[in-house]
C-alpha cells in the first residue's frame, strides 16, 4: 500500500479505549509529505490521521511520537524504538457526515493515513448554519476552523493564556466572528453579548458593533449606573457598612425593609405583592434617608423625668448628609442620657456616609435617574436600565469597569451578573428573555473574581450561570491568564476550552484536568504556541485542533499591546508639567484637564477665510 498511496503512514499495532498505537512505515523518511500540490506535516504532535473502516473512516489526533509512544517490549526487540506514534481517536465520518465519538474501534494491522485537505474540509467545512469561522489550521492555512455557535454559547467556554499570548485579540476576533462583521454582512443581527471589561481595552476594538457604558465615560460612552437598591440585601450591607455582627445586620436590614415597604405603599410596582416583600426585593428606597434615620437614632440623647425628651440642639440635613446634633450625655442622674435602644452601629454609619461622599462610588450610590427621592420614587425603573444594557441596536454591550475602586470591583461584578441573570431567568417565557433571545456574558480577568478560595461573591453567581444558564439562554465565556486560580467547579462547566500559550506548570495542569478529551500530549504544546495560536477542544470543536486565530484588522484590535519601549525612550522629549498627571489622579478620570478652554466654533462656508 505504501507504494501506491502517498497518504499511508503506518499500521495499527495496539488499541486501548480511544488510544491507538501505530507503527510507522519504513518508507516514511521525513516529517513532511507533498500530496496534490499541498504540504502536510506527518507524524507530528497535533496533526490528524485517518483510519479507513470500509464505508466508514475514523479520525484521530497525534498525541505522542517516538520512544515514549513505543510498546515496552516489542519495539525494543524490533529495534524501532523511534518509529511509533500514539493517537487519540476523536470522531468518525460516514460519507460526507462527520460526528464526534466512536461507534467502533480499529483492528490490528488496519492502515493509518495522513489527513489531507479533502478530509479536513470533510471535517471542518461541513456543518449547519451555526458554524462560525475563527481561524485556520496550524498545519494547513487553506482550511478554516469552524466552531458551533450554539455549543460555544450555551455550553460555556474559556479562553486561557499567559500575558502576551494574544488572549484579548483572540476574544475580539471571536466576538467579531460571532457577529459576522468581517464577512461584510452581519450574520447575527440580534446577538446579545455582555462584556465585562476590567481594563477598558475593548471599546476601540469593537466600537462599530458595541455600546459602551463606563464609570468614567469618554465622548461617545454612556455613564454606567448600577442602582444600589437592585442589589441583594447582604451585598448592599457589605458595600455600605462593612463587617457587621448578626444583631447589627438585623437592625440595618429591618430599617431597609421598613423603607422599602413605605416606598412600595407610596409607589406601587407592577408584579410585586406587598405581602411578598423582602429585604432582597429590588424596590427603590433612599439610602440617605436610611443613613439619616439610623444615625439620628444612634446619637439621640434624652432628658426629663421619664428620659423620653430628645435633647436635640441642631437638626441635621438628610440631603447634605449632615447628622443631627444632640446634647452630649452626662454622668450621674441629671442627664442627658444615652439611647439605651441604640444598636452600636455608629462606626458602620460613618462608613456609609463616607461611601456616599466618595465620588468613586457615585455610579452605584448616586445612580442618576435611578436615584430615589426621599419617598422612594425614581425617575427611571429597572426596565430602562436593562433596555440600556441589553435592548439597544448594537450586538455587544461593553461595561467598562476600569474606573471602579478595586475594593468593590468583585462585588460590583457580582451585582451586575445577578441583576442580568435574575431578569432573564424570571422572564424566560417573554420575548426578550434568555430562551428566545440568548445572552453571552464575556468575563475578562476571570481569576480576579472567580477564585477558588470560596470567598468570592461573584463566584456564586457565575456557578449558577454555569450550572443552570444553558436552560435559560445565558452562556458564559471566561477569559483568564491564571486558570489555576479559577474555581474548579466553574472551569469544569466550560464545555469548550481555547487554550493559548501557558508557561506556568500549575496553569497547564488545571487546563489538562478540565479538558473533556484525553489530550495530555497535545497540551504539552502549550508553552511553545505562537502568539495568536490556540488549541481548541470541547463541545464547539468538531475535533481538538491547533488553530491560528484570524486577527482582526489593526483598527479593531484591543488596546492591550505592550508599549514600544525602545521607540518611546529613543525620542528626545521636552519637559512636561505633571500638573495634568495630578489632575487625572485626583479626578480619578483619564480625561481630566487642568484648565478648561472655552473655544467658540463658527461654521465657515466654502470660499471664506
Amino acid at each position: 500500500m505504501s507504494g501506491v498511496d502517498p497518504t499511508y503512514v503506518g499500521q495499527v499495532y495496539a488499541v486501548s479505549g480511544a488510544t491507538v498505537t501505530v507503527r510507522l512505515t519504513e518508507s516514511l523518511a521525513s516529517g513532511l509529505a507533498i500530496i496534490g500540490g499541498h504540504t502536510y506535516r506527518v507524524a507530528q504532535v497535533g496533526s490528524f490521521v485517518r483510519i479507513p473502516q470500509g464505508y466508514q473512516d475514523l479520525y484521530g489526533i497525534v498525541s505522542e511520537v517516538g520512544a515514549n509512544a513505543a510498546p515496552a517490549t516489542e519495539a525494543a526487540s524490533l529495534g524501532e524504538i523511534g518509529r511509533w506514534m500514539r493517537i487519540e481517536l476523536a470522531g468518525e465520518a460516514i460519507g460526507a457526515r462527520f460526528e464526534r465519538g466512536l461507534s467502533q474501534h480499529p483492528n490490528i494491522r488496519d492502515s493509518v493515513h495522513i489527513v489531507t485537505e479533502r478530509d479536513l474540509r470533510r471535517i471542518y467545512g461541513a456543518g449547519g448554519g451555526d458554524q462560525i469561522a475563527v481561524g485556520t489550521l496550524a498545519s494547513s492555512d487553506n482550511v478554516e476552523v469552524k466552531l458551533s455557535l450554539d455549543s460555544l454559547v450555551t455550553r460555556h467556554s474559556a479562553v486561557l493564556g499567559s500575558t502576551g499570548s494574544g488572549k484579548s485579540t483572540t476574544v475580539a476576533s471571536l466576538l467579531r466572528s460571532i457577529i459576522g462583521v468581517e464577512e461584510n454582512a452581519t450574520r447575527s443581527p440580534a446577538a446579545r453579548i455582555l462584556l465585562l471589561d476590567i481594563h477598558g481595552e475593548y471599546a476601540s476594538a469593537l466600537s462599530d458593533i458595541s455600546k459602551v457604558f463606563s464609570t468614567t465615560p469618554r465622548p461617545g460612552d454612556e455613564a454606567l449606573r448600577v442602582p444600589y437598591w437592585a442589589l441583594e440585601g447582604s451585598e448592599l450591607l457589605d458595600l455600605i457598612a462593612g463587617d457587621l455582627t448578626e444583631t447589627q445586620e438585623i437592625a440595618i436590614s429591618d430599617k431597609i425593609l421598613e423603607l422599602k415597604s413605605a416606598s412600595l405603599a407610596a409607589n406601587a410596582l407592577p408584579g410585586l405583592d406587598p405581602k411578598s416583600l423582602t429585604v432582597d426585593s429590588p424596590v427603590p428606597f433612599s439610602i440617605k434617608r436610611l443613613w439619616f434615620e439610623l444615625i439620628d437614632f444612634e446619637t439621640m440623647t434624652f432628658t426629663g423625668k421619664d428620659r423620653n425628651e430628645p435633647c436635640l440642639e441642631k437638626a441635621g440635613n438628610e440631603f447634605e448628609l449632615v447628622p443631627p446634633v444632640y446634647t452630649p450625655h452626662a454622668m450621674g442622674a441629671a442627664g442627658p442620657f444615652l439611647n439605651q435602644a441604640a444598636k452600636g452601629i455608629r462606626r458602620q454609619l460613618n462608613l456609609m456616609r463616607s461611601r456616599l461622599l466618595d465620588r468613586r462610588y457615585d455610579f452605584i450610590l448616586h445612580p442618576g435617574e435611578w436615584e430615589p427621592e426621599h419617598d422612594g420614587s425614581v425617575e427611571a425603573d429597572l426596565d430602562k436600565l436593562l433596555a440600556g444594557w441589553l435592548g439597544h441596536d448594537k450586538q455587544i454591550t461593553i461595561l467598562d469597569l476600569s474606573g471602579v475602586p478595586s475594593a468593590v470591583l468583585v462585588r460590583m461584578i457580582a451585582s451586575i451578573l445577578n441583576i442580568v441573570y435574575e431578569a432573564l431567568f424570571w422572564s424566560r417565557e417573554k420575548s426578550e428573555g434568555g430562551v428566545h433571545r440568548p445572552l453571552l456574558v464575556v468575563m475578562e480577568e476571570a481569576h480576579r473574581y472567580l477564585g477558588a478560595d470560596g470567598n468570592m461573591v461573584a463566584a456564586d453567581v457565575v456557578k449558577r450561570i454555569a450550572k443552570e444558564g444553558r436552560k435559560y439562554g445565558v452562556g458564559a465565556m471566561l477569559v483568564s491568564q491564571r486558570p489555576a486560580e479559577i474555581d474548579e467547579t466553574v472551569l469544569s462547566q466550560c464545555g469548550t476550552l481555547i487554550a493559548m500559550r501557558l508557561s506556568n506548570p500549575t496553569d497547564r495542569a488545571r487546563v489538562k484536568g478540565a479538558l473533556p478529551d484525553n489530550l495530555a500530549g497535545l497540551m504539552d504544546l502549550l508553552p511553545v504556541l505562537r502568539t495568536g495560536e490556540a488549541i481548541i477542544a470541547g463541545e464547539a470543536a468538531r475535533l481538538p485542533v491547533r488553530c491560528r486565530i484570524t486577527l482582526p484588522s489593526k483598527e479593531h484590535q484591543p488596546r492591550s499591546a505592550d508599549p514600544e519601549v525602545s521607540k518611546a525612550w529613543g525620542l528626545r522629549r521636552n519637559a512636561e508639567g505633571y500638573d495634568r498627571v495630578v489632575a487625572s489622579w485626583r479626578a480619578q478620570r483619564t480625561t481630566a484637564v487642568v484648565e478648561h478652554l472655552d473655544i467658540t466654533r463658527t461654521k465657515v462656508s466654502p470660499g471664506e477665510e
